[in-house]
């Protein structure tokens, strides 16, 4: 099994054909045992998936509109500087903040869909929840709260590796896979392996349903395939 040599095309093969368990599970075997983001990030619905590659966004609270000259004079910190350097695939990823605020909504949701971006995990709250929806673009955060971040938080760097609480690192061009069960991180350095390793266990699952539709007893089916 190969897989195709279109970034575009192996992202598609994901959401099509894997599922976020699979690939944990795969991670598991290959020892990489951190790789789900915290289990309250989710799809804002149930059908939503998202697969592409991680644009890591830090954020920070604050206090007020106030800057000082160490960074840029604007109380969004680098905030549009981050939504305009996303490339076709990306997903707009973020930490950093306490969770008491929203770190996306409908109008960078416009912008991220503009530059082909393939959707938004944020590590908080996002907000304009109907909009989104009917833009139809993939967002995965804690939940809907309208609450702005303008005067409580701002984007402070970009584009550089990012640590959730969970102790998970997502660096840029990771792969991030999420759906109803969660996110997952596929490091960049191992997404092959990672992803023909989850097509094959599909492979596998499926026979084992196969052999316990037939009347197979779980306890067989696992001695026999090693899946379950």
């Amino acid at each position: 099994m190969s897989l195709p040599d279109n970034d575009t095309q192996i992202l598609e093969l994901i959401k099509s054909d894997l599922s976020t368990a699979v690939v944990g599970d795969v991670l598991d075997a290959a020892g990489l045992t951190s790789q789900f983001l915290p289990p309250q990030i989710r799809p804002l619905e149930p059908g939503m998936l998202l697969a592409g590659r991680a644009m890591p966004v830090l954020e920070a609270d604050c206090l007020g509109e106030e800057v000082t000259s160490q960074g840029k004079n604007h109380p969004f910190g680098v905030m549009f500087e981050a939504l305009d350097a996303l490339g076709p695939n990306d997903v707009y990823i973020c930490t950093g903040s306490s969770p008491t605020y929203a770190l996306f909504g409908e109008l960078m949701s416009k912008r991220a869909m503009k530059l082909k971006a393939a959707g938004a995990i944020v590590d908080g709250f996002s907000r304009d929840t109907r909009g989104i929806l009917k833009l139809g673009f993939p967002v995965f955060s804690h939940g809907s709260y309208a609450q702005d971040q303008r005067v409580r938080g701002r984007v402070i760097d970009f584009g550089c590796p990012i640590k959730f609480g969970n102790g998970v690192v997502v660096r840029p061009g990771d792969i991030v896979f999420g759906d109803i069960d969660g996110v997952v991180v596929i490091p960049k350095t191992v997404e092959r392996e990672i992803i023909l390793g989850a097509l094959d266990k599909v492979n596998g699952e499926n026979t084992v349903a196969t052999a316990i539709e037939g009347g197979m007893s779980t306890v067989e089916a696992f001695e026999t395939f090693g899946i379950m």
